[in-house]
């Protein structure tokens, strides 16, 4: 017989903040409790400066929820809001003014895939990009921070829960060459996110800081579509070397890709180029190829901006398949024209010296 959440919860109310009297339920601390078989995870966010005060709750807890029945193992995370920010200046050209951003412990460069709108392909950019700089010989991580989509455990074929020795640090997943980190190892595959800004950020700022990534030559980051909280966290918290921008050849998306590229200038992250995906078709049978989306729009943005078009990736069904069966097409076709299609973008990061 296993624990259930309402157990977990019941237990956890007989401990109490110190500071408000209150439990640690009542006092709105507990967040993202997950109960699955005998493994129980969840996090206590707190003020930071706290932290060192309210360690012995935190073991407390642990210990409590471990010595209920079916209960086999117990992972206690404390997380920090982030500290209040001035309220935006909305005057034209005022920029956002990033607060010490940091170099992530054993990571060289930080590069993101970005896109303005979902459902461009840019997870599947992320992975297969991820992989064939892998097979170019370098040490590289992915950071799978589309924390309301997070598919990348899928797409690289990994399961399994990250573990965490100590209750603070996190030891990440690996397969294809790849260091993994995602949201998605931490929740059900169908359970859903819901999540606001401060908590979105307390968790990216886990997954890249608290996370034991080793020796990375470089880490990409699978952003969420949009210009949101995830974006500008990674920006001003981090030191982000530059950003890939994904886009279809679409005005629609094309409209949306430029505001991202237009949130990252203002940032002053520099963009390494653009990639222009779903670009041609080629029918199976027949041979005929044809542009589903429009051609050329992603070719003449990169123009405009002065920056590299880095590939036009096909729509192509095996790309698809690969993804969904865990293994990216540089994996499961390397000699495919579709794989070598990535091999080439990784292949010009590397020689470039920014990958």
């Amino acid at each position: 017989m296993t624990a259930t959440r309402e157990e977990v919860l019941s237990t956890l109310k007989d401990l109490t903040d110190p500071i408000s009297g209150s439990d640690i339920v009542s006092a709105g601390m507990v967040r993202a409790l997950t109960v699955d078989g005998g493994t129980v995870r969840f996090v206590l966010e707190i003020d930071p400066s706290r932290a060192g005060a309210l360690e012995p709750v935190r073991a407390e807890a642990e210990a409590r929820v471990k010595a209920l029945a079916g209960v086999d193992t117990v992972s206690v995370v404390m997380t920090a809001h982030s500290a209040p920010t001035p309220p935006p200046d909305l005057k034209a050209g005022a920029r956002p003014k990033p607060a010490g951003p940091e170099k992530v412990p054993g990571v060289d460069r930080i590069i993101a895939i970005a896109s303005g709108k979902g459902g461009v392909g840019k997870s599947t950019v992320s992975a297969n990009l991820a992989t064939a700089l892998a097979a170019e010989g370098r040490r590289v991580g992915l950071l799978d921070a589309d924390v309301y989509g997070p598919s990348q455990p899928r797409m690289l074929g990994v399961s399994g829960r990250p573990a965490s020795p100590d209750g603070k640090t996190i030891l990440p997943l690996r397969n294809h060459g790849v260091t993994l980190m995602s949201l998605g190892l931490l929740t059900q595959e169908d359970e859903a996110v819901v999540w606001r800004g401060p908590m979105l950020m307390g968790a990216l700022q886990q997954m890249l800081f608290q996370v034991q990534w080793g020796a990375l030559d470089v880490l990409i980051v699978d952003l969420p579509p949009g210009t949101g909280d995830v974006q500008m966290t990674l920006a001003q918290k981090t030191h982000l070397d530059g950003a890939i921008i994904v886009s279809t050849p679409q005005d629609v998306a094309l409209l949306d890709a430029r505001k991202g590229i237009d949130m990252f200038n203002k940032l002053d992250v520099p963009i390494y180029g653009l990639i222009e995906n779903m670009s041609t078709h080629i029918c199976s049978n027949c041979g005929h190829e044809e542009h589903i989306f429009g051609h050329g729009g992603v070719a003449a943005e990169a123009e405009k901006l002065g920056v590299p078009l880095l590939a036009e990736v096909p729509l192509h069904l095996d790309i698809r398949m690969a993804a969904d069966g865990g293994a990216p097409i540089v994996v499961s076709a390397p000699n495919s024209p579709q794989a070598q299609v990535f091999r080439d973008i990784a292949r010009k990061l590397v020689a470039e010296g920014v990958a």
